[in-house]
């Protein structure tokens, strides 16, 4: 008996001992950098592209960039310019269907 008491005061006594170490000297953190510049788009080179005469334009813009256009020549089919990677460079869509489709069958029915 006398031992396990021993080792629980022992085990208490080490506990107490632990928790009265120093505390790590701390330091203080270093000045945060500066915020980056916010650009309005307006020292940004401008890309025009120029339709056909005649074709009407529909423009899409996200922040002051153009993502989409969409071109609609008279008596004609619309086809779209996007950007796909957001680089500016425009590729030719001749619809918005991405060509996925999904599945619609019937798995199982409750009826």
């Amino acid at each position: 008996m006398r031992r396990v008491l021993f080792l629980a005061l022992s085990v208490a006594a080490a506990g107490a001992l632990a928790q009265q170490q120093l505390p790590p000297k701390l330091e203080p953190l270093p000045e945060a950098p500066p915020p980056p510049l916010i650009r309005d788009g307006a020292d940004e080179p401008r890309v025009r592209i120029t339709p056909q005469e005649g074709d009407r334009v529909e423009e899409v813009r996200d922040g002051g960039r153009v993502v989409m256009l969409k071109v609609t020549p008279p008596g004609g089919i619309s086809y779209y310019l996007m950007d796909l990677t957001g680089n500016g460079n425009l590729t030719r869509r001749d619809s918005l269907d991405p060509g996925l489709r999904v599945p619609l069958w019937t798995i199982k029915s409750f009826d």
